[in-house]
């Protein structure tokens, strides 16, 4: 009997467990940081939560989305049309929820004497007409580029917003995160690289970009001319725990999350 009463209490468990709802979180690096922390305090919050955080890159969530592998894709810009189309002929309905502002912040080592650039010699560095630091106004010094790999949203803002579409030069270093390229930079006196502006850090120094300093109020006010919005993509309108969880992401403690993470609150 007592046997018997112990295989009925795991199977009960089993039951209980097989019921809750399982989350899954996929894509931008860029938002990582919020998705991680709201889904910590939402577990927290919440005893039958089960939400699981990875980055991977904006097309790489947005791809899990559209094959089913994850609930929620993280992204640091908007879907493309061949995504869209692809997620139709699957059957799936990709929405988006903007769930804050983010400004991409050019990066270089701490000792480089450059301060700031305009636009067209950010985008003369990075395509490779500008190869020297000498020829901005810096020390005579080989340019060394670092940017995200191409499956990264940043990588997509950056191409649109400072590039004009235009492609990075072959020698970049090209990264998989955020971080990566934050941890290069500050170890590298002769680099330039571009991250989120919740990536910036004492041992990186952000560039000032068209006489604009990117901080929170001038990429708010969409005065910051690399200034771009943050995603989280579902398979069409949220309901039960993921709804919960977007409600959580967008009231009071998850607008001080992202805050607290170096990003810009839509309220």
């Amino acid at each position: 009997m007592k046997k018997i009463m112990i295989f009925i209490l795991l199977l009960l468990t089993a039951v209980t467990f097989s019921y809750a709802e399982r989350i899954k979180i996929e894509g931008s690096t860029t938002v990582l940081p919020i998705a991680q922390r709201a889904a910590e305090q939402f577990m927290e919050l919440h005893e039958d939560a089960n939400i699981s955080v990875k980055g991977g890159g904006s097309g790489v969530g947005i791809a899990a989305l559209i094959d089913g592998v994850c609930d929620i894709a993280d992204a640091s810009r908007a879907i493309k049309q061949e995504e869209l189309d692809k997620a139709v002929s699957k059957g799936k309905d990709p929405k988006a929820h903007m769930i804050a502002m983010d400004g991409i912040c050019v990066i270089v080592h701490p000792s480089n004497n450059i301060q700031q650039l305009t636009r067209a010699q950010l985008k003369d560095i990075f395509t490779g007409k500008i190869k020297n630091w000498s020829e901005v106004g810096g020390i005579p010094e080989k340019i060394v580029a670092i940017s995200r790999d191409s499956s990264s949203g940043t990588y997509e803002a950056f191409g649109e917003l400072a590039l004009n579409k235009a492609k990075v030069r072959t020698d970049a270093l090209m990264q998989a995160s955020n971080q990566a390229v934050a941890t290069t930079v500050a170890q590298t006196p002769s680099s330039i690289g571009y991250v989120g502006l919740g990536f910036v850090t004492p041992s990186v120094k952000a560039v000032i970009i068209d006489d604009i300093t990117p901080t929170k109020e001038t990429v708010i006010s969409a005065k910051y001319p690399l200034a771009r919005p943050l995603y989280m993509y579902t398979n069409g309108a949220p309901s039960g725990q993921i709804k919960d969880f977007f409600d959580y992401l967008k009231g009071e403690e998850g607008s001080k999350i992202i805050e607290e993470e170096g990003y810009i609150p839509l309220k």
